[in-house]
C-alpha cells in the first residue's frame, strides 16, 4: 500500500481517536467501543491497530496517559486528549468533512466509458 494511503488510514483513525476523547478519558477498549458504536459497526478497531495509533498519539504529545481502574475494577491505562490534540481535531475535522462528502459526490455520480 502506497504511504499516501496508509497516511490516510492512519490520520483518519488518529482523528476518531481524538473525538473519541473529546467528551473526557478513555481506556483503549472504550475508545474502540465508541468508534464502533460512532460509526453504526462500519469500523472496527483492532488491538494491533489501535494502541500503535495510541502511543504515536502519546508521542507527539497529542494525548495524555494516566493509570487508572476500569468499570470491571482492572488496571488500564487511560487516554485524555491534549490541548495539541484538541486543537488539531478542531482544525482537521472540516478538511476531513470536505475531503468525505467530495468522495462521496464523485462515487455517486455518473462515469463515462473509456472510447
Amino acid at each position: 500500500m502506497p504511504d499516501t494511503e496508509l497516511n490516510i488510514l492512519r490520520e483518519s483513525l488518529d482523528l476518531l481517536i481524538l473525538k473519541s476523547l473529546s467528551g473526557g478519558p478513555k481506556h483503549g477498549y472504550a475508545i474502540a467501543e465508541w468508534i464502533e458504536q460512532a460509526t453504526q459497526t462500519v469500523l472496527m478497531v483492532d488491538e494491533g491497530t489501535l494502541y500503535p495509533a495510541l502511543h504515536r498519539l502519546a508521542r507527539k504529545r497529542l494525548v495524555v496517559t494516566e493509570w487508572g481502574l476500569s468499570e470491571n475494577n482492572r488496571r488500564a491505562k487511560f487516554y485524555a486528549i491534549a490541548p495539541a490534540g484538541r486543537a488539531l481535531l478542531r482544525a482537521h475535522t472540516p478538511i476531513w468533512h470536505r475531503y468525505a462528502e467530495g468522495i462521496a459526490i464523485a462515487l455517486r455520480s455518473a462515469t463515462e466509458t473509456a472510447r
